[in-house]
Parts: C-alpha cells; sequence; structure tokens
C-alpha cells in the first residue's frame, strides 16, 4: 500500500498516522466540520470533509467514506475502533470498491462482530424471556461497544425503559439499535485475550489484559498481563480465543472478552474484530507494533510461527474529560495545556488549544507505563499522572491516581464493582486543595500588585481576602512580604505572578500558577488543582430557584418523559428527560417530589450547561 485513510477519528486516527509515517505511507483524513481543525486532520497528509457533526451523518457513513478514501487516491482503509470498525457492511464495501481492509474478512466480522451471533457461535444463547429468576441481568448493544447501549437491569418493571434507553443509545454510537439481554456477574473481572492472525494459518495469542476497573462498563485503567491468572486458566482463555479465531477464519488483530466470576469461571462475553483502546499495553509487553503489523498481514505477509517472549508489565489510564464526582458526567472546553512528563507513553488526539466538544467521546488522552514489575509499572503510571499539566475542563485525572494506588487495586484484587464500592473516598476533595488556593490568592495578589512599593501598610488593618471554591484566603501584604491570616504554620517565602512557594512545619513546597479566562490551575509536584475564584459580589440574577433543573453539560435533549407537562405531579427520583452528550445518554431526574411548575425541554433542543430545563416546586412549597 501506499496511501492509507483512517475512518475515525481522534487519538486512533493520530496513532494509526503514526505508524504509517515510520512505514513511510501517506495518510488521509477524514473529519467532521466540529474536527476541521482536530489533530487528526492536522497531523495527516490530505484531508477530505465529511459535512455535518453528528456520528450519524459523519463518521457513521460507509457510503461517505469510500467515497473519500477513492477520490484521494488511497489504497487502504483502516477502521481504527469504534464507529464502523466492526461493521462487516463497511468493509465489504470497502472491498468491493477495489481498496485494501485493514481488518478481518467481512465474514467474519458478521460472525462476531454481533454478541448475539458470536454468543449462538460458541454456543452461549442470550436471554430470550427475562424473569425475576434471571435478575440481575445485563441490556448490551449487539454491534459496537465501549459501554454505550449497556444497561444493568435489578426490577423487572425497568427492563423496558432499559431497552429503550439501550436501543437508543446503541442506534447513535453504531448506527445499528439491535440489543439483547445476558445474566450480569456480580463481582466479575473483566479479563482479555489479544489475537492476532495472517492468512497463512497462523494464530498469536499476545497474552491477557485485566479491564476490570470500568465506569459506566466502559474502561478506565487497564494493563497486562492480568494479575494473578493461574497457568491453567490462561491456558484455558487461549484455547477458547484460538477456537473462535480458527472457527470464522480470522484474519488480523482482534480481543476475545470474558467475565471471570468470583469463583474464577470464565464467562465468555465477546470477540472483538478490530483493534483495542488499551492495545498499548500488550505492544509494550512484547515489544511489538500492532498496527504495522495489521498492515503487513493486509499485504499478505505471513506471522513467524510464534510471538515475542513477553517482558515486564504495563499499564494503561485513560484520562476523560469528565466529572467523576458527579455521575462522570462528561465536560467539553478549551484544553489549554496537556504535559504529561516521564518514561511514559501518551496517546492523544488532542494538543494545547484544541477545544473538546460535545459530538464525541470524552477521551482526552491514554497515558501508558511500561516496567519490569506489575508494582513498577503501577507507581510509575500514578506518579506521572499526579504531575501532569491538564488544563481545560475537568478531567478523572485525581480518580486514576487514588485508583491506581489504592490497596484493593494494588493487591490486583479489583473487580468491575470497585467504583461502585469507592467512588465517594476517591472522589473525596483532595487535602492539600487548601494550601493550593493559598498559592493562587498569593499569585493572584502578586499579579494585580500595582507598580512601585507602596501596596502594603505599617499600621493594623483588615487583611485581602480571596475566596476560591469553598477556600475563603485571609492574608496581610507587609514590608516584609505576605502573612496570612489563617494558617500561622504556613510561612510564604516566595509568591510570584506565577510561582509561589509555601513553608509548612520546616518543608518548603512549589506551586505553579496558571490562569485561563475564570480558572486558576495550580501544579506542584504531587498534585495538581482545578480551582475557580469566587466573586466577592455574586451576581444576583446568576441564582436559581429552588427545585431548577439545570443541564449539567452541553448536550441535545433525546426524550422527555410520556405524559410530562407543566402542573403534573413527580416524584423525587423519577427521571424526566434525557440529554445525550459526547455519545452517551444522561438522564435528569426529579431532584424532589412535587409539582412540575416549567417544562423549557424539548426533543431536539441543544442545551449549554447551566441551560433552565425545568422547575420542581417541592410538596411543601406547593402546599403553601
Amino acid at each position: 500500500m501506499a496511501k492509507l485513510l483512517v475512518a475515525n477519528r481522534g487519538e486512533i486516527a493520530c496513532r494509526v498516522f503514526r505508524t504509517c509515517r515510520d512505514l513511510g505511507i501517506a495518510t488521509v483524513a477524514v473529519h467532521s466540520d466540529p474536527d476541521a481543525d482536530a489533530l487528526h486532520a492536522r497531523v495527516a497528509d490530505e484531508t477530505v470533509r465529511l459535512p455535518g457533526a453528528a456520528p450519524a451523518d459523519t463518521y457513521l457513513r460507509g457510503d461517505l467514506i469510500v467515497r473519500a478514501a477513492l477520490a484521494a487516491g488511497a489504497d487502504a482503509v483502516h477502521p481504527g475502533y469504534g464507529f464502523l470498525s466492526e461493521n462487516a457492511g463497511f468493509a465489504r464495501a470497502v472491498v468491493d470498491a477495489g481498496l485494501l481492509w485493514i481488518g478481518p474478512p467481512p465474514e467474519a466480522i458478521e460472525a462476531m462482530a454481533s454478541k448475539t451471533r458470536a454468543k449462538k457461535l460458541v454456543g452461549i444463547p442470550s436471554l430470550e424471556q427475562v424473569t425475576a429468576a434471571d435478575l440481575p441481568v445485563l441490556v448490551k448493544a449487539a454491534a459496537g461497544g465501549g459501554g454505550r447501549g449497556m444497561r444493568v437491569v435489578r426490577e423487572l418493571d425497568d427492563l423496558p425503559a432499559a431497552l429503550e434507553a439501550a436501543r437508543a443509545e446503541a442506534l447513535s454510537a453504531f448506527g445499528d439499535g439491535e440489543v439483547f439481554v445476558e445474566p450480569y456477574v456480580e463481582g466479575g473481572r473483566h479479563v482479555e485475550v489479544q489475537l492476532l492472525a495472517d492468512t497463512h494459518g497462523t494464530v498469536w495469542t499476545l497474552g491477557t489484559r485485566d479491564c476490570s476497573l470500568q465506569r459506566r462498563h466502559q474502561k478506565v485503567v487497564e494493563e497486562a498481563p492480568a494479575p494473578g491468572l493461574s497457568e491453567a486458566l490462561t491456558a484455558e482463555l487461549y484455547a477458547t480465543a484460538v477456537r473462535a479465531a480458527r472457527a470464522t477464519g480470522y484474519v488480523g488483530a482482534g480481543t476475545v472478552e470474558f467475565l471471570l466470576g468470583p469463583d474464577g469461571t470464565p464467562h465468555f462475553l465477546e470477540m472483538n474484530t478490530r483493534l483495542q483502546v488499551e492495545h498499548p499495553v500488550t505492544e509494550a509487553v512484547y515489544g511489538v507494533d500492532l498496527v504495522a503489523l495489521q498492515l503487513r498481514i493486509a499485504e499478505g505477509a505471513a506471522l513467524p510461527p510464534g510471538p515475542p517472549a513477553p517482558r515486564g508489565h504495563a499499564v494503561e489510564a485513560r484520562l476523560y474529560a469528565e466529572d467523576p464526582a458527579h455521575g462522570f458526567a462528561p465536560r467539553t472546553g478549551t484544553l489549554h495545556a496537556l504535559a504529561v512528563d516521564g518514561d511514559v507513553r501518551l496517546d492523544t488526539g488532542y494538543a494545547a488549544g484544541d477545544g473538546i466538544g460535545v459530538h464525541y467521546d470524552a477521551l482526552i488522552a491514554k497515558v501508558i507505563a511500561h516496567a519490569p514489575t506489575r508494582a513498577e509499572a503501577v507507581r510509575k503510571l500514578a506518579h506521572a499522572l499526579e504531575r501532569a499539566r491538564v488544563h481545560g475542563p475537568v478531567t478523572n485525572r485525581d480518580l486514576l491516581v487514588r485508583s491506581l494506588r489504592h490497596p484493593e487495586f494494588a493487591r490486583g484484587a479489583a473487580d468491575t464493582a470497585f467504583y461502585d464500592r469507592h467512588l465517594t473516598t476517591l472522589t473525596a476533595p483532595h487535602p492539600g486543595e487548601e494550601y493550593a488556593a493559598v498559592a493562587a490568592a498569593l499569585a493572584d495578589a502578586a499579579a494585580h500588585r500595582g507598580p512601585g512599593p507602596g501596596a502594603w501598610r505599617n499600621v493594623p488593618s483588615q487583611p485581602q481576602t480571596r475566596t476560591y471554591g469553598d477556600h475563603e484566603v485571609r492574608y496581610h501584604r507587609t514590608r516584609d512580604g505576605h502573612t496570612l491570616a489563617d494558617h500561622p504554620r504556613v510561612r510564604v517565602v516566595e509568591a510570584g505572578p506565577h510561582r509561589v512557594r509555601l513553608e509548612t512545619d520546616g518543608v518548603v513546597r512549589p506551586y505553579t500558577v496558571t490562569r485561563h479566562g475564570g480558572t486558576t490551575y495550580v501544579d506542584t509536584p504531587t498534585a495538581s488543582y482545578r480551582l475557580t475564584p469566587r466573586p466577592r459580589f455574586p451576581d444576583p440574577a446568576a441564582r436559581t430557584a429552588p427545585g431548577s433543573l439545570v443541564a449539567p453539560m452541553p448536550g441535545t435533549v433525546v426524550r422527555v418523559a410520556d405524559g410530562l407537562a407543566e402542573g403534573v405531579r413527580v416524584e423525587a427520583g423519577q427521571p424526566l428527560l434525557w440529554l445525550e452528550a459526547m455519545k452517551m445518554e444522561h438522564r435528569v431526574t426529579a431532584p424532589a417530589s412535587g409539582t412540575l411548575t416549567a417544562l423549557h425541554a424539548a426533543p431536539g433542543r441543544q442545551v449549554e450547561p447551566g441551560a433552565l430545563l425545568a422547575v420542581v416546586t417541592p410538596v411543601q412549597e406547593d402546599q403553601e
């Protein structure tokens, strides 16, 4: 091949382009209108526009992508992951157009890309009829993955709504609304096997991965190899994966996924007929470039009889623009800075100054650490993340650091319910935030100090005050510098507009302060903080009435509950409407029991964060 088009966006498109440059292959990017200046479009040799914004109008339009490849003179198409990567019809269209498809044959995709067909192939039927004895169950999208179109159901009465929501989400993300139901394994571990197969009959198993740390059934931390597996269990997983590959005539990279029950019994989940988001940990352990191997296999090259020997351990953390403390709500805005130091790998689809929008996945970057042992790899990754400069929307960075250092994860004992048990403690305010606020206040005072030495008084006076979130900082500026009114143990060593040093109990700690718009970022060698200055005189117009439901994120109103109208009585926790943002549905519920006295949301309406959606007047006020 001489020129390759990637039928995807963001981080995976940049990842494939990197290997293409190494191999001397020209690159073509496709982009939607919001992605016209995205990083993957900037780094490609050529670009082709897909008019529109929503995935259904752009990255899910296989006809437009094939047309783009032909127009650009590409001779090969790589699907990446997500979107059309497991769509047999798209693969067939690429082949029929005379282009080289970087993936398994359409027949193999057809056999395995639908989870319902895959289960039948390996003899595991999904539930046709659900009874109380089957609960809890899991509703899943038949096409695609990434946790989209997935719902846990514990009450039979909740099943119809879960099916409807899963269908809508799956249709939006994958262009296929088929869903199915299977038993839900409580407290299981998510383990998978990486496969690579050529056209000459050789099938490699490239180790195991553990992907148990998940939120919304979407992986957050992945590692290779999966810790604590016996040789017998590993061999069983390998054998099942190879049987699945040979049964479908599989070619290229693929992954067979399992759920290990609390007793260690493996349950087949699915086979992903594509590259996985977490493939870098396997690359690190085996010293291979899986994308390069995909390309060589597509060109007809034969694999050696066996894979390289594994070495060490690798861990990957996914950095998302989201707020874990508020239901993992996605966040948008400008990414002002992204810098991760240390001996780690950074895979990203963003650079400083790029905007994170509402239309696509909230993944900012993946950070990968490799070391001789698991403990060293985990330590290296946590250290790199806590020192990273990530300025922009709220992210899950602190959650990742705390997760990696949690004793349960350190023992290799985490399961898919890890965040159900520990999220509250993992998202508690950082104890160092108080001192970060002090540094922010002193830096702000230095930045706004007038010319000349005369901004201090040599007579007692009221301290100056600055507030960041819940932290009020009171300080005096004197001839000798700054003193803090409420922190007698803290001495101000240095206070400049961007650098502050504070001494506590003889230990001096540096703080780097950066401001972007109305947000202040404070970076230290052991943590980073995102602080919002609070004005001394809040705008009364910014207040909302009790019971107001405001949009927690930018998005689109996709549904309003049946029969919902002004004057209707609602109960606390009752779902009222659904927003779609970053390919995920988010339910908005009644904050209290009462009467719906205002409804401003309607299907199709675009909303910004803080937009008023509805007002529920609580019961007591309603009675008064």
